[in-house]
């Protein structure tokens, strides 16, 4: 306990019973106690200067106007801005229902959505499509080659960008976010037993070779394997004029590559994932790898697109893009190599043409949000005056003290 003050001396003049004196010339050294006492600082000992600011209606009111007009400004600003991007969507999940080999017919109404600034309708037709079957290797599930003509009533410019849009996929679920393998796409030494008791379990050995899987776990296994080729301008009787061409470089965030690295695996020591070995297309290996064809997620760039993860289950992806060439107003058909399942999921899929501005893509609910905090803030503001002006109070009113009120008869 410390000591108490005597009369007449400060605490200064007081015997430290903190510091131990050895004799004259002795240094004096502090008890073990002290050394995990904090610095006598401000900052250490919380006496910081702060601002306690008081907050009456003269003051809440004029602030939450300001707010409400400072977000309406910006809402209306980017709810225009985005107003502004053209973009049509049309779904082709039930192209490969139609009869192949028969000639293009028209899709149905809501297989098609067109977002224009300003439509011109005389250059609009509905679109079509047709359906032909892929020869692909006995034993492996059909595949479609689904064709289809569309309009563009308005000139793309600014950049056009083709997605590829997925609904009812849950890219977020947790045993899904978590099922790969970051050391494996670095090509980081892995066997078979590290990937199957890892992360990427249940696809990071294969039950039948006992190999390990490369790139092993769920993401990369349900790789979005559609393949669509570059639009073609047709004429007025549907002949090819010349093609539309798109770039399939520059799709993913600057950096992205440095997450992956070539494979030095050796083929016979690996598998690819179940879906690749009976599926066509970009991501198919029906026979398994082999020297020289180990896939490498390095150099594919819809691949590390697909590894980032989409935190809704309705999403889209850049699949192509062209920075510099307007897509001029007429009739198009572009051609799509029908691989990727949906219907087990009971999702579907689409294509998106779409231009960007400042503030990216079509999203509405950007401008949308900041409009109805300034609704939501100019709301509060006017039932904070009315309660003002129908039951005034005066700031700081004494009579509002505990102590200047006498106490509540207690029952």
């Amino acid at each position: 306990m410390l000591s108490r003050l005597r009369p007449g001396r400060s605490r200064a003049q007081e015997p430290d019973e903190d510091r131990v004196d050895e004799g004259d010339g002795a240094q004096e050294t502090k008890k073990p106690y002290m050394l995990q006492r904090p610095a006598n600082t401000a900052l250490r000992q919380q006496r910081l200067k702060a601002w306690h600011p008081l907050l009456t209606h003269a003051t809440v009111l004029p602030l939450l106007v300001g707010v409400s007009i400072l977000f309406a400004i910006i809402g209306a600003v980017t709810y225009w801005t985005v107003e502004q991007v053209n973009e049509f969507t049309i779904d082709y999940t039930d192209c490969r229902k139609l009869q192949p080999g028969q000639p293009p017919v028209d899709m149905p109404a809501n297989k098609a959505w067109y977002h224009f600034h300003k439509l011109n309708t005389a250059a609009y037709a509905r679109p079509q499509w047709s359906v032909e079957q892929n020869s692909v290797p006995a034993g492996n599930p059909p595949s479609f080659r689904c064709t289809i003509s569309f309009s563009v009533p308005n000139e793309l410019s600014g950049g056009v960008f083709l997605y590829y849009r997925l609904t009812n996929f849950y890219q977020n679920h947790r045993r899904y976010l978590k099922s790969m393998d970051f050391e494996q796409l670095m090509n980081k030494p892995r066997t078979a037993k590290e990937l199957e008791d890892g992360q990427c379990k249940p696809l990071g050995r294969d039950p039948n070779t006992g190999k390990g899987i490369y790139p092993c776990g769920l993401i990369a296994n349900s790789v979005f394997n559609d393949t669509f080729y570059d639009p073609q301008l047709l004429d007025g009787t549907g002949k090819v004029l010349r093609n539309y061409t798109m770039s399939e470089k520059g799709i993913v965030w600057p950096g992205e590559y440095k997450h992956y690295e070539k494979p030095t695996y050796n083929a016979n020591d690996i598998v690819p994932p179940p879906f690749w070995l009976g599926a066509t297309g970009p991501f198919g290996y029906p026979e398994g790898y082999k020297e020289g064809q180990v896939f490498n997620p390095r150099e594919n760039e819809h691949f590390q697109v697909w590894m980032r993860t989409a935190s809704f289950p309705t999403f889209r992806k850049l699949y192509k893009r062209n920075d510099n060439e307007p897509m001029g107003v007429g009739r198009y058909q572009i051609v799509i190599d029908d691989n990727y399942p949906v219907t087990m999921f009971g999702g579907t899929k689409a294509i998106v043409f779409s231009t960007t501005t400042w503030v990216g893509g079509r999203n509405l609910e950007l401008g949308l949000i900041h409009i109805s905090v300034a609704v939501l803030c100019f709301i509060i503001a006017l039932v904070l005056a009315a309660k003002q002006l129908i039951t005034p109070r005066r700031p700081g009113d004494l009579n509002y003290l505990s102590w200047n009120n006498p106490p509540k008869s207690v029952r």
